[in-house]
């Protein structure tokens, strides 16, 4: 997937015709209390990222997010705000060529499905899909990023890399901490449960990175109420790739995400940082400090 282009205007009208506003929460926003098939990874064999004419340098991203109970009012800045920011710094700033964007909130392999994935998309279509998913799913342990870094490296085709030998982009955004020094894996028995593939034995939080990245810079995004306690045990299984935003700016979400796939496309850090006005300027600059590429 992946055709036509993405207009801001068309976001507006959406939102206007759903009746969303900046005072919308998740419950109001996200009205779907059922996970779709079609966007459970059990009954997906691929999700595809394909040049067109409209993209004919496609880049797939994808935007990973807890939807546990207590992050409802990240998925509700994603849904009212980041989403579309982001798409629009993306073809405004051009720090990669031809979005595609793909939304995969996730929760624990043992909640429901646990992963929920939309199409790769390079419109408005990716922002109707987001408002289908279901959020508010029970809680979990660790950010389970390893569903997505799973999905992405199993049941992901992208011309991107394919074509190009390019890298996509996987942003995950949570508040839990990493389990990798607790030896987190996804089980084989959580692998036929979520993705419905047959597998041999389990996969440790490292090996499915590595797994992910042979396609995608991965990246991860804490935030929430703990975020200096989570940070660290991202830092320390993933040094140089993760920013720290707390919850009361989260609406500057989109800059990070922005600022990071500039650094890594070769924008100096002190560019990228002075790009932005006032107080976001600042925001972002913490919150990409660790950032080493």
């Amino acid at each position: 997937m992946g055709y036509g282009s993405y207009r801001a205007s068309d976001w507006t009208k959406l939102k206007q015709s759903r009746g969303i506003n900046n005072a919308s929460g998740a419950e109001q926003i996200f009205k779907d209390n059922r996970i779709q098939d079609k966007y459970n990874p059990k009954f997906i064999e691929m999700r595809e990222s394909c040049d067109s004419a409209d993209s004919p340098l496609s880049t797939p991203i994808i935007i990973g997010f807890d939807v546990t109970g207590s992050m409802g009012y990240l998925a509700a800045e994603i849904a009212k705000n980041s989403l579309n920011k982001t798409i629009t710094y993306i073809y405004d700033k051009q720090p990669v060529t031809n979005p595609h964007v793909m939304c995969a909130p996730f929760t624990s392999p043992v909640a429901d499905t646990g992963l929920q994935v939309t199409q790769f998309e390079a419109d408005i279509r990716v922002v109707e899909q987001l408002l289908e998913l279901k959020v508010g799913m029970g809680g979990n342990r660790y950010s389970y990023d390893s569903l997505v870094w799973y999905f992405a490296a199993k049941h992901t085709r992208t011309d991107c890399f394919e074509k190009r030998g390019k890298k996509g982009f996987i942003f995950c955004v949570g508040d839990e901490v990493c389990g990798g020094d607790e030896g987190e894996r996804l089980s084989a028995y959580e692998i036929k449960s979520v993705f419905g593939d047959s597998v041999g034995s389990y996969f440790d939080l490292e090996e499915l990175r590595y797994m992910a990245s042979q396609k995608y810079e991965i990246f991860h995004i804490v935030t929430g109420y703990q975020v200096q306690k989570a940070y660290q045990t991202w830092n320390k299984f993933l040094p140089g790739r993760n920013a720290a935003l707390s919850s009361k700016n989260i609406d500057c979400l989109s800059e990070v995400i922005t600022s990071i796939m500039q650094m890594a496309n070769g924008t100096p850090r002190e560019d990228v940082i002075n790009q932005w006005q006032g107080s976001t300027k600042d925001i972002v600059r913490a919150a990409i400090a660790g950032i080493s590429l």
